[in-house]
C-alpha cells in the first residue's frame, strides 16, 4: 500500500472532492484525520472508511480560522506521532455565470480571498511538523481556469491561479527542508459540479448532458476526470513514488491543458 503507516489530514473531507481522496488515501494504507465544518458529512465519511477497514477520525475544524487549524494541528500531531499529508479541498464559493463586467467586488473576489486564506493558514500550521521530521507534503486542488481562459468563471480561475503561485512559493521555501507542495489541477468531475455544470448549460441554452459533451471534447481523452481519478492521483502525489515532485501541478485535465 503506497500511504502505509502515513498520518494524512483533509480538509473538507465531507465533500465530493475530500471525500474521494480520503478513500483514496484509506484504500492505501492512510492514517486519516477528516477535518471540516459539517460534522454528519464527515462522520459518514470516516463509517464507510471503518468499514472497509480503515482508520479515520473526524473534527469540526473551521479552515478559515488560524486558531482553530493551530490546535487542530497540533492536537493531531501529537495524537499520530506526526503529519505526512495535508490536503486542503474546502469550497471556495464562488460565483459563476455572471460576466465579469456585471459582477460585484464582493462577488469576484470573495473566492480568490477564501482560498489564499484557506491554504496558507492550513500550510503554515502543519509546515513546522514538516519540517520537525524532514518531510511531508502539503497538497491542494485547483482547475482548468488557473491556466485557460473560460468565459463567466468568475473570480474562479484567479483563485485557482493564486492558488498555484501560492504552492510555487511555499515549494521554494520548504523544499530544502525535505517538504513536497503539490497542486492537482482537475478539468472538473460531472459527479462533484452539478451546479456548476447547470449554471453553465444554461447559459448557452444547452442541457447539462450536452455542456458535459462539450467540456469532453475538448480534451485530448474525450472525457472528464471522475472522482475516482481524483484519489487516484492525489495518493500517487502524496507517496514515496513521486518523491521528486514539487512545486507543480500534476494534470489531470485529460488533455485539456496540454504542459
Amino acid at each position: 500500500m503506497l500511504l502505509e503507516h502515513k498520518s494524512a489530514v483533509i480538509y473538507g473531507a465531507g465533500g465530493a472532492i475530500g471525500g474521494a481522496v480520503a478513500r483514496a488515501f484509506a484504500r492505501e494504507g492512510a492514517r486519516l484525520f477528516l477535518a471540516g465544518r459539517t460534522l454528519a458529512k464527515l462522520d459518514a465519511v470516516a463509517r464507510a472508511i471503518s468499514a472497509s477497514g480503515g482508520a479515520a477520525e473526524t473534527a469540526h475544524v473551521d479552515a478559515l480560522d488560524e486558531q482553530s487549524v493551530v490546535k487542530f494541528i497540533a492536537e493531531v500531531a501529537t495524537k499520530a506521532g506526526g503529519i505526512d499529508v495535508s490536503f486542503n479541498a474546502i469550497g471556495i464559493e464562488d460565483v459563476q455565470g455572471v460576466p465579469l463586467i456585471e459582477m460585484s467586488l464582493e462577488d469576484f473576489s470573495h473566492p480568490i480571498t477564501l482560498a489564499t486564506r484557506t491554504q496558507f493558514l492550513t500550510a503554515k500550521a502543519v509546515a513546522p511538523h514538516m519540517i520537525e521530521q524532514g518531510s511531508g507534503v502539503i497538497m491542494m486542488i485547483t482547475a482548468t481556469p488557473a491556466r485557460m481562459g473560460f468565459p463567466l468563471v468568475g473570480g474562479f480561475g484567479v483563485a485557482c491561479a493564486a492558488m498555484e503561485g501560492f504552492a510555487r512559493s511555499l515549494a521554494a521555501e520548504l523544499g530544502p527542508k525535505g517538504v513536497r507542495v503539490i497542486c492537482l489541477r482537475s478539468a472538473g468531475s460531472p459527479e462533484s459540479i452539478a451546479d456548476v455544470l447547470d449554471v453553465h448549460a444554461a447559459g448557452n441554452s444547452v442541457t447539462r448532458d450536452e455542456f458535459i459533451a462539450s467540456l469532453k471534447a475538448m480534451t485530448l481523452l474525450k472525457r472528464l476526470p471522475s472522482l475516482a481519478d481524483v484519489g487516484n492521483v492525489a495518493v500517487l502525489m502524496a507517496s514515496d513514488y513521486a518523491g521528486s515532485m514539487t512545486g507543480t501541478v500534476a494534470n489531470m485535465s485529460c488533455g485539456q491543458i496540454v504542459d
